[in-house]
C-alpha cells in the first residue's frame, strides 16, 4: 500500500529533522508530505533541505497562516493526485509519536479510518493539565452524545485514511478548523457508512515550541457539533455499502474475529 504522512508546519524547525527521522524508521516504505505555511522560523527552507537529502520527503508552501484544516485538505488532494492508497494527518510536534505508525499500517489494510485514540484502553495523556483532560474528555463526550458518533476520541488528529474515503468527501466543502475539522471528518466518514478502527495511542504535550490550541479552536469545535445536532448538517452523498462501523468498543469476538492483535 502506498502511504503520505501529511504533517501541516508552522515555526517547527526544532522539531522536523528528529521527528522525519523517526518517521523513516519505524515506516521506511511511507512518504512524508510536509505542508508549511510560511514559517518565519525556517521550516521551510529546512523541510526543502531535507527533500534533497530524501526522495521520499516533499514540501508544500502557502503563503501565510491558513489554518490546519485546510493544511490537510491541501494534503488530501496531494494524496489523490499523486497516487496514494491512504494518507495520514499528523502533527509535527511529537506529540503523535512515530512508534505507533506500523500499528495503524497494519490496521489500514482492513479498515477505511484509523484513528489514534487517547480514551481507549491503552491510550493516555500522562502530562496534561486537569483543565485541557476536561475540555478535551468533555468535548469528545459532547460530540459523541450529541451526534451518536461511536468513537471514543473524535478530536484526535492522529489518523490514516484510505483513499476511498478521501474520495467519497466533497474536500472543498468542509469549512471547519482544529477541533471541529477532526469532529466534521470522522462525522462524514461514519455517515457515509466507512469502517473506523481505534487504536491506542500516549498522547504527549510537545516537546519543543508552543501549543497552537486557542479558545477559538475549541468554540468552533462546540458550535459545530450544535449546529449540526439541531439540523444544520453538512451536505452528504447518499452512503456507500460498507460493514458496520467498528470502534474501539466492540464485542470482544468481533475484536478477536476482526482487528489485528496489534490494536488491542
Amino acid at each position: 500500500m502506498k502511504t503520505l504522512i501529511i504533517i501541516p508546519t508552522y515555526n517547527e524547525k526544532d522539531n522536523l529533522r528528529p521527528l522525519i527521522g523517526e518517521i523513516f524508521r519505524y515506516a521506511p516504505a511511507t512518504d512524508v508530505l510536509i505542508v508549511d505555511d510560511h514559517s518565519p522560523d525556517g521550516t521551510g527552507e529546512l523541510a526543502e533541505e531535507l527533500a534533497r537529502e530524501d526522495a521520499r520527503l516533499h514540501v508544500l508552501h502557502r503563503p501565510g497562516k491558513l489554518g490546519l484544516g485546510t493544511a490537510y485538505i491541501t494534503g488530501f488532494k496531494y494524496a489523490l493526485e499523486h497516487g496514494y492508497d491512504a494518507a495520514f494527518e499528523m502533527d509535527a510536534d511529537f506529540s503523535h509519536d512515530p512508534r505507533y505508525l506500523p500499528d495503524f499500517l497494519r490496521l489500514i489494510e482492513e479498515a477505511d479510518l484509523v484513528i489514534g485514540s487517547r480514551y481507549i484502553k491503552g491510550g493516555a495523556t500522562p502530562n496534561w493539565p486537569f483543565l485541557r483532560r476536561l475540555i478535551s474528555g468533555g468535548g469528545n463526550i459532547f460530540a459523541r452524545t450529541l451526534l451518536g458518533l461511536p468513537v471514543r476520541d473524535c478530536t484526535a488528529g492522529y489518523r490514516c485514511y484510505r483513499r476511498e474515503v478521501l474520495e467519497s468527501i466533497d474536500l472543498d466543502s468542509i469549512r471547519s478548523r482544529g477541533y471541529a475539522f477532526q469532529v466534521e471528518l470522522v462525522y462524514r466518514v461514519w455517515r457515509q457508512g466507512f469502517r473506523i478502527v481505534e487504536t491506542p495511542i500516549v498522547f504527549v504535550d510537545r516537546r519543543v515550541g508552543q501549543s497552537k490550541m486557542s479558545k477559538a479552536i475549541v468554540f468552533e469545535g462546540f458550535l459545530f457539533v450544535l449546529r449540526t445536532r439541531l439540523g444544520r448538517k453538512p451536505q452528504l452523498p447518499p452512503p456507500v455499502r460498507r460493514e458496520a462501523v467498528l470502534v474501539g468498543e466492540i464485542s470482544e469476538k468481533e475484536e478477536h474475529e476482526r482487528v489485528p492483535e496489534t490494536s488491542r
